[in-house]
């Protein structure tokens, strides 16, 4: 992947990229103890607060990779080549720093994620794709 024009905040008049957290039958539950979920939806809103949407959904049928991330980049980052990618296994702060510190950077299509989200990265089936129009 090539380097990217850093930013620090999306362009006036463009989208802003969109943070979808999962909170359904196993992402944010029990199910991943140990970690503060609260916390996490708290950090990413606050961190990302005017830099991008953070939306909340129910179950996005990739339990198994509890909690899952997908980050869509914004109008001028789709433009740009960028596409959702899907983050599973979120269940760190340090995690979550990174995906607030790319958003921060533009996001998909505008700069290159750290190198670290890579092991988070998955593709999700074709029907979830197709089922959310990610394609």
């Amino acid at each position: 992947m090539s380097r990217r024009t850093r930013r620090t905040a999306p362009a006036p008049g463009t989208t802003r990229p969109t943070v979808t957290v999962c909170r359904g039958c196993c992402c944010g539950t029990p199910e991943v103890p140990g970690f503060d979920h609260a916390a996490q939806l708290r950090d990413l809103r606050q961190a990302l607060d005017g830099r991008a949407t953070v939306r909340v959904t129910d179950c996005l049928d990739a339990c198994e990779r509890a909690n899952v991330v997908v980050v869509q980049p914004s109008a001028e980052g789709r433009r740009s080549g960028g596409r959702p990618v899907w983050l599973g296994l979120v269940n760190d702060p340090g995690a979550t720093a990174d995906i607030t510190r790319w958003i921060e950077d533009g996001g998909p299509g505008l700069s290159d994620p750290p190198g670290i989200l890579d092991l988070y990265t998955f593709r999700p089936s074709r029907r979830v794709r197709a089922e959310l129009h990610d394609d």
